[in-house]
Parts: C-alpha cells; sequence; structure tokens
C-alpha cells in the first residue's frame, strides 16, 4: 500500500476504561481501522489528563485513577479518514462515553513495511 505524502492524522482522546461491545474501546477502534483497511493506527496510554468534565485522570499512586487517558491515532488519505469517522463516531455514540476527535493534515516523510532478516 502507497501512502500519499500529503494525508490526515485522525486522533480520537478516550479513557482506559471506555468499553464496546465488551472490548477496551481503543481495541476495537483500531480492529475497526484495519478492517477499513486503514494505512495505521497507534494507541497510546497517557499519564495526566483532563478534558470536558475537568477530572483529573493520572497516573500517580496518590491519586489512584484507573481510568487513564488513551490517545487512539491513524493515518490515511483524507478520503479514508472521513470514512472512517463516519463508524469510529457511530462506535463512541454507542458506548457512550465522552471523547475528543480531531483530524490534522500529515506530512508523510515514510511509510515502508519492516524488513525481516
Amino acid at each position: 500500500m502507497k501512502l500519499e505524502k500529503n494525508s490526515k492524522l485522525l486522533r480520537i482522546f478516550l479513557g482506559e476504561f471506555d468499553k464496546y461491545k465488551g472490548k477496551p474501546l481503543y481495541e476495537a477502534l483500531v480492529l475497526a481501522a484495519k478492517k477499513q483497511g486503514i494505512a495505521g493506527a497507534t494507541v497510546i496510554r497517557g499519564i495526566l489528563s483532563y478534558g470536558a468534565s475537568s477530572r483529573i485522570h493520572s497516573v500517580k499512586i496518590l491519586d489512584l485513577s484507573l481510568d487513564l487517558p488513551i490517545i487512539v491515532e491513524i493515518v490515511d488519505t483524507e478520503e479514508k479518514i472521513q470514512v472512517f469517522l463516519e463508524e469510529a463516531n457511530q462506535m463512541i455514540e454507542e458506548a457512550q462515553c465522552g471523547a475528543l476527535i480531531t483530524v490534522e493534515a500529515a506530512e508523510v516523510i515514510r511509510y515502508k513495511p519492516r524488513m525481516d532478516k
């Protein structure tokens, strides 16, 4: 698969314990992206955050926050990102969780599979 130099980066911010049909929402989003043939997806676990509710989520032991921030990053063409956004929005609505979704320009410098030795 070739990825255009001028692509898009989709970021979905959600909570670690958000569920979709019994599995973590972040996992369901990545699997849905793979099924749609999206170029790539990564899940990043945060250590400190707050959002629309202004509630602090932290990895600090004294805070004992269990619902840490998760960022799902997805890169592909604008067309594929727009199509995937429809499914992602539906999944997030069904999960009834809070989320922030952003899309920004991404200049793809290199997109090559790993060369096994």
